[in-house]
């Protein structure tokens, strides 16, 4: 297997290598010129994340500044919004569905490190350069989902469709579909219902 089929298909692997290495730099290099453009400059951004984020539908919307691994293993569905300080570590796959809204500062991280420092720290190849090895695991986000400000996702997390995850939150551990879910450890308050519909009355003069 080559270091990037072992690193999405979960096993341990060198983020050292080339390949690898090659594309992290394109994303990092990507993501920087992305925040160095104003909100103005559509056709300017949608050329950046088309070349960033390959896997997106229609609809994408990154507020920005923004910070990807890779960009080429995270997937976005149609309609989906991102408010500032949006990170994606997608070592691991990345996967979100249809008509998704992120507040500012949420983060997404997949990397897994050994618990075990003799495993976890640097190590040296052949000719003396060092490297470090880990895993990944995947993070998937159903359709319809709501994170709000300073929400952080970790690897092997599954949000089922339709779900709130409160302020300051951080999932570690799947969240099923329609629930809110808050705090740190995340978890589930209570189904979201069609009892929590709100009246609305728009005038428009």
């Amino acid at each position: 297997m080559t270091e990037e089929e072992k690193m999405l298909a979960g096993k341990l692997y060198d983020p050292s290598d080339a390949q690898l290495t090659t594309r992290l730099h394109l994303a990092h290099r990507l993501s920087q010129q992305y925040n160095q453009t104003f909100d103005d400059e559509t056709s300017k951004r949608e050329n950046l994340l088309d070349q960033l984020i390959p896997h997106h539908d229609t609809g994408l919307y990154l507020q920005g500044p923004i910070f990807f691994d890779y960009g080429l293993y995270t997937h976005l569905g149609k309609n989906f919004y991102a408010n500032t300080n949006f990170t994606v570590l997608d070592c691991g796959l990345v996967t979100i569905g249809d008509n998704c809204w992120f507040g500012p500062n949420v983060t997404l991280v997949t990397p897994m490190h050994p618990l075990r420092y003799q495993e976890r720290n640097l190590q040296a190849h052949a000719d003396g350069t060092l490297f470090d090895i880990e895993y990944d695991k995947p993070i998937t986000i159903g359709d319809n989902c709501w994170l709000a400000s300073n929400v952080t996702v970790t690897g092997g997390v599954t949000i089922g469709a339709g779900c709130v995850i409160g302020a300051g939150s951080v999932v570690t551990r799947d969240i099923p579909a329609n629930s809110l879910a808050v705090g740190n450890p995340c978890r589930v308050v209570r189904e979201i219902t069609a009892a929590d519909a709100i009246a609305l009355k728009t005038e428009i003069q």
